[in-house]
């Protein structure tokens, strides 16, 4: 028997439980979901969370669901949340498959766990091509900041990590025989957990590239300022050298322009060439010592 449940509510989920005896702990994590995955033993039932994934190519995000599975000698009671990975396929595998017939809950278990993992491994080479796509953006050389693109890139593939990372030890705990219900599929589950330690290899190669590229593109963003900041010191320079050109003759004039009588050389013949020249000569020093300080 396999009864499939989504979303229920506490009634609905009486009516299974009035039929098959479940441990209330396991019953209520069952209905209120947010576990992370997990295998329990309750007795003669056992009870596995499992973490599906789907992924929206339009926003790169990765939606988190939950299925909460018992399994007894011959009853497998499934409770999904949320949209990720509906159950639909998977029945109608074990359905044309013989051998997972005959397995039982065990085979139940394991084409579930094959197909969250197979999920997961699609989700991963999206991940990665997204991250292709971010390292071309960071050194394509356009002014974009893509800070806040490689931060939400990096937190789906954390929230990745976490729903995937748990499921190795549950995987380990049937391949190494310590789980009675599934003794006749440990090989399954052993190609099961190949392909999920793959997975976990990919989504820890995912959080260094996406480390990197966010140290390279702050690196770049970094380079870019100190390139501005250091035109912007140039240009001040050569304002502020000219400034001090203008304000040599301006000196000067000044001071001959005011309208004291007893000044020297104010009624002299040769003061007003004199003083030009004194303008001319003091502005040529002044640019000389300009242009080999580097300021012109």
């Amino acid at each position: 028997m396999w009864i499939g449940l989504h979303e229920p509510t506490q009634e609905e989920f009486d009516l299974v439980t009035s039929e098959v005896e479940l441990h209330p702990l396991a019953v209520e994590d069952a209905i209120y979901a947010h576990q992370r995955p997990k295998l329990e033993r309750y007795d003669d039932t056992l009870f596995v969370v499992l973490k599906p994934l789907s992924y929206a190519d339009e926003t790169s995000d990765i939606e988190v669901g939950e299925i909460n599975l018992f399994l007894g000698a011959d009853f497998v009671i499934s409770v999904r949340h949320g949209q990720a990975n509906p159950l639909g396929g998977v029945r109608r595998r074990i359905e044309s498959d013989p051998g997972l017939m005959a397995a039982g809950p065990a085979g139940v278990l394991y084409a579930i766990c094959d197909e969250v993992v197979d999920t997961y491994s699609r989700i991963s080479h999206e991940v990665e091509h997204d991250i292709i796509a971010l390292e071309e953006r960071v050194f394509s050389g356009e002014e974009a900041d893509v800070t806040a693109d490689i931060y939400s890139l990096k937190r789906e593939v954390l929230e990745f990590r976490t729903a995937q990372d748990p499921l190795v030890p549950v995987l380990e705990e049937i391949v190494k025989g310590r789980v009675e219900l599934c003794s006749g599929t440990r090989e399954q589950f052993r190609d099961v957990l190949d392909h999920l330690l793959r997975v976990d290899a990919q989504i820890d190669e995912h959080n260094e590239l996406l480390t990197s590229a966010l140290s390279a593109h702050l690196a770049l963003v970094g380079r870019e300022q100190n390139r501005v900041a250091m035109q912007q010191n140039a240009d001040m320079r050569k304002i502020s050298s000219w400034a001090a050109l203008i304000a040599v003759p301006t000196m000067i004039a000044g001071i001959y322009g005011m309208n004291f009588d007893h000044m020297p050389e104010l009624h002299w013949t040769l003061g007003y060439p004199l003083s030009l020249t004194a303008m001319v000569v003091a502005v040529l020093i002044v640019h000389r010592l300009l242009r080999k300080s580097g300021w012109l």
